[in-house]
């Protein structure tokens, strides 16, 4: 199989959507669904779990040319387990276990026995529980918005 046939495989955005929901969880939270989960697979990292940096891009406005905004701590991971899928995970931040843990929930969701059950009990909680953190941010922050206007002056 080559790269390629990978990035055309039919479930690659919703391997995008999970790990994306895993590398946002709390280390906390996937400790917690790691310490209940009923059938934990033995597995080996094959790479890390490894602290390093990555640039971080922005863009003037949202909209404008890119620009290099400075760099971030990350930490990545690949792990196999025992059935032989391997996991991949890149986290923001200096969280070993996070990485770690994230990897393992890929690995595991890639079996389709397991899926939907992991789907159902972990991503859903974790996406819900993202977006609830991601609202009351927003809240905030709408709270302090500041509205401009300008009054003309008659001559």
């Amino acid at each position: 199989m080559s790269p390629l046939d990978i990035l055309a495989a039919p479930d690659i955005e919703e391997r995008r959507q999970w790990m994306g929901t895993l590398a946002k969880a709390s280390p906390d939270r996937l400790d917690e669904f790691w310490q209940d989960l009923a059938e934990k697979p033995d597995y080996r990292c094959l790479k890390g779990p490894e602290i390093g940096l990555a640039m971080v891009r922005g863009r003037a406005g949202g909209t404008g040319a890119p620009f290099n905004m400075g760099e971030m701590s990350v930490t990545r991971c690949v792990v196999q387990i025992v059935d032989g899928q391997l996991g991949y995970a890149c986290v923001a931040g200096r969280s070993q276990r996070h990485a770690e843990l994230a990897a393992v929930f890929d690995a595991l969701l890639q079996d389709d026995d397991r899926r939907a059950a992991l789907k159902e009990t972990i991503i859903s909680s974790l996406d819900r529980e993202w977006r609830n953190r991601r609202a009351k941010r927003s809240a905030k922050a709408a709270s302090t918005k500041v509205e401009f206007f300008t009054m003309v002056r008659g001559d």
